[in-house]
């Protein structure tokens, strides 16, 4: 508790940064700050992101369809790093007013599609290829229900417990414990639902797992920030075996490395517009 009580004021107002890692891309307006075009790539699909949770649900499931086969899914990916406010630049604000990553451009139809919100891009992919969506409709609406799940519930995980743990200005104890309580409900679900099922959606591979896997998956061994060991990820014993598994696929590995800017070299790709730039940035 601080010495002193805020008591919220009748209107609010912005009056600056408020502190914290992110505190100089938070404002409460939208639109662009400043003009920049986007690049564009020879490919039918144009992918502006950054290897965050929410962008590596895209570039897994894009590397997922190529190696189903699908041609058509090959992309050019490039890195929006939104620490340096590329978000906010005149081009992305175009594909995407809500200045999130990830944001795609899909040339290939008759008028150039836009699709923003990584869940929505998922399903439109899924949708156009035809792939790595259940066709039968009990188990699509399992399926749905999966993905919308992890969308409506990473925003506490990720803005809730992760901001007030390690990214927020201080440690503010009433805030940690609430998402934090938040959070492991949270792998609690999952766990329970992953002790009957080998995948989200029973014995099949899908959208829902490459949305989930990214965000709950990802946090059952990533010792960045001790996160996984303060929520104790290693008690969920049938969130760790689906984890593993996921982690596992050629795809997977593959995706989650484009528009990636730290960790070790071999797992950095800032830009990529072919397969063999992953092939050789993996076998390096």
């Amino acid at each position: 508790m601080t010495d002193k009580e805020y008591i919220p004021p009748k209107v609010w107002k912005w009056e600056g940064e408020s502190g914290g890692t992110w505190a100089s891309t938070n404002r409460p307006i939208a639109g662009a700050t400043h003009e920049k075009e986007l690049p564009k790539g020879d490919n039918p699909l144009q992918l502006y992101s950054m290897a965050t949770p929410n962008g590596v649900k895209v570039t897994v499931m894009l590397e997922e369809l190529l190696a189903l086969g699908f041609e058509g899914a090959e992309y050019d990916a490039y890195m929006i790093s939104i620490s340096d406010g590329d978000q906010f630049g005149s081009g992305f604000v175009e594909v995407n007013p809500n200045s999130k990553i990830p944001a795609l451009m899909d040339y290939s139809t008759e008028k150039p599609t836009r699709i923003f919100e990584s869940g929505s891009i998922l399903l439109y992919l899924a949708e156009k290829f035809g792939a790595l969506l259940p066709k039968d409709p009990a188990d699509r609406a399992e399926c749905l229900s999966w993905l919308f799940w992890q969308m409506g519930s990473a925003p506490y995980l990720g803005g809730g417990f992760g901001h007030f743990y390690n990214y927020a200005p201080e440690k503010i104890e009433y805030c940690i414990d609430r998402f934090a309580m938040e959070a492991k409900r949270q792998l609690d679900v999952l766990d329970r639902h992953l002790a009957d099922n080998q995948f989200m959606c029973g014995d099949e591979y899908t959208v829902a797992d490459i949305a989930i896997w990214p965000w709950y998956g990802v946090l059952t061994f990533n010792t960045l920030y001790n996160a996984a060991e303060f929520l104790d990820t290693a008690s969920y014993k049938h969130l760790n075996r689906w984890a593993l598994e996921i982690q596992k696929r050629p795809a997977v590995q593959r995706g989650r490395i484009v528009n990636r800017s730290w960790g070790e070299p071999e797992e950095q790709l800032i830009e990529r517009h072919s397969a063999s730039d992953i092939d050789e940035k993996m076998s390096s």
